[in-house]
């Protein structure tokens, strides 16, 4: 609100209040030179005012943003920064709004940074973000107890989390599967996962604008040879598809996609 003041004849002042959409304010700036995709800042956003688009960090709108700069820790780049600018202004209710309308973030528990969301080959036994510890039991040791060795060879795995930039995407055949299989499929890890990372997401719960604008970023970053889609039976969950289909017309990559269907029964209804 801004206070103008008017003077009358009879020496009287009057004061009105008028609304003015913009004003010079605090606000996030994002370089997106410097930006890598990875998704830090999303969750540490409470308002929902970043989102992953084409494998960038993007204010999704000004209305959203505070200016208070949470996410900016939360940067490993340092691609974020606080300007002062012309802005609509924030919108607190508006903000409430968009962040009832979108499923919570799996990362949002994680205040200061959630090493969970670093990348890292299981392949190779290494992390591609430096500075965060794993430990990792042999194979050898899993079979000796009786365990079926995992065939997972990255993390993290689900679709918000994973940076369009991660080394174990370059040049491999993606596998693109709906959280509910590997709960159907006994053999998942046998038949789907050796050789392959993965990314999961569902079509249903999940915000599926992001889902398209991530995967457009992995298609057009990462170049995979391939792209299969493994999904239930159920007709919700052929949304998966579509997210796909819509990621590979927005990236332009040429890429192979295939799709397998898999029963609640478990039962592959699609060659693998």
């Amino acid at each position: 609100m801004m206070k103008v003041l008017c003077g009358d004849l009879g020496g009287h002042v009057a004061v009105n209040e008028e609304t003015e959409s913009m004003a010079r304010r605090k606000i996030i700036e994002i370089d997106e030179h410097k930006c890598n995709g990875c998704g830090l800042c999303v969750p540490a956003c409470a308002e929902g005012a970043i989102r992953i688009v084409d494998g960038k960090a993007r204010l999704v709108s000004d209305v959203y943003c505070d200016g208070l700069g949470a996410c900016l820790g939360e940067c490993p780049e340092g691609a974020i920064r606080i300007v002062e600018r012309e802005a609509e202004a924030f919108d607190e209710e508006a903000a409430r709004r968009h962040v009832a309308g979108e499923k919570p973030r799996l990362a949002s528990a994680c205040a200061g940074g959630c090493p969970g969301t670093a990348a890292r080959d299981l392949r190779l036994n290494v992390l591609s973000a430096p500075g965060v510890a794993t430990a990792r039991r042999p194979a050898a040791s899993q079979a000796a107890a009786g365990a079926e060795p995992s065939a997972l060879g990255n993390w993290p795995i689900q679709l918000h989390l994973v940076p369009p930039h991660a080394p174990f995407l370059k040049g491999r055949d993606l596998l693109l599967v709906a959280d509910c299989v590997p709960f159907a499929l006994a053999d998942f890890h046998r038949r789907m996962l050796p050789g392959r990372p993965v990314v999961i997401g569902c079509p249903k719960l999940d915000d599926v604008h992001a889902h398209v604008d991530k995967l457009a970023g992995v298609l057009a970053t990462a170049s995979p040879t391939s792209l299969t889609v493994v999904h239930m039976e159920v007709p919700c969950c052929t949304g998966l598809l579509r997210i796909a289909e819509a990621a590979l017309a927005r990236s332009g990559a040429d890429v192979p996609l295939d799709e397998i269907t898999v029963s609640i029964r478990g039962e592959v209804l699609a060659p693998s």
